[in-house]
């Protein structure tokens, strides 16, 4: 009895995806602002900083990046591979994919998002065109750290819709005073 019990715990765990132990990793920190020109093929050099804080992080290991488009704002999202299997996990754990809309909404989450890797030669990625034509980019762009991801903005874009200084005082005072 208590094997056929096993059984059926392997084979709901697979069904729904569980994977244990879950991967603990060292979160990375992006600061900064840097103005970055793409090529016609959408290629794009990453800033040395960030390439020196995820290489660090890579122990000699291809570097991979999870781009989608923000939900709130007219950006990219960038993550490590890392930071994004950890986010997705967070994410679909409070699901349960066996109901409908569920299911519905994780497929639509998943969806427009784009597996690129560092070209450890020349320190470039390729960023795909459909994602760039979302956030409106034409030549030039704007990585911006924002702790654990980077903002990719087209430059004409960023800033826009900043709150004022009183307005982040105050939410500041609201939110952790």
């Amino acid at each position: 009895m208590e094997e056929s019990g096993k059984k059926w715990e392997r084979i709901l765990n697979f069904a729904i995806g569980y994977r244990s132990p879950i991967k603990v990793v060292k979160m990375v920190k992006f600061i900064g602002e840097y103005v970055a020109k793409l090529d016609e093929k959408g290629r794009v050099v990453v800033p040395a900083a960030f390439k020196n804080i995820v290489g660090k992080h890579s122990e000699g290991g291809e570097v991979s990046f999870v781009i989608k488009k923000d939900l709130f704002a007219n950006c990219l999202n960038m993550f490590t591979y890392e930071q994004w299997d950890q986010e997705s996990e967070q994410v679909r754990s409070r699901l349960n994919l066996f109901r409908r809309e569920d299911a519905a909404w994780y497929r639509e989450y998943m969806m427009d998002r784009a597996l690129v890797t560092l070209d450890q030669k020349v320190g470039r990625i390729i960023i795909p065109k459909n994602l760039l034509a979302k956030i409106g980019v034409d030549k030039e762009i704007v990585f911006s750290g924002n702790d654990f991801k980077i903002e990719i903005w087209a430059k004409e874009n960023f800033g826009k819709g900043r709150m004022s200084e009183d307005d982040f005082t105050s939410l500041t005072e609201k939110l952790l005073g």
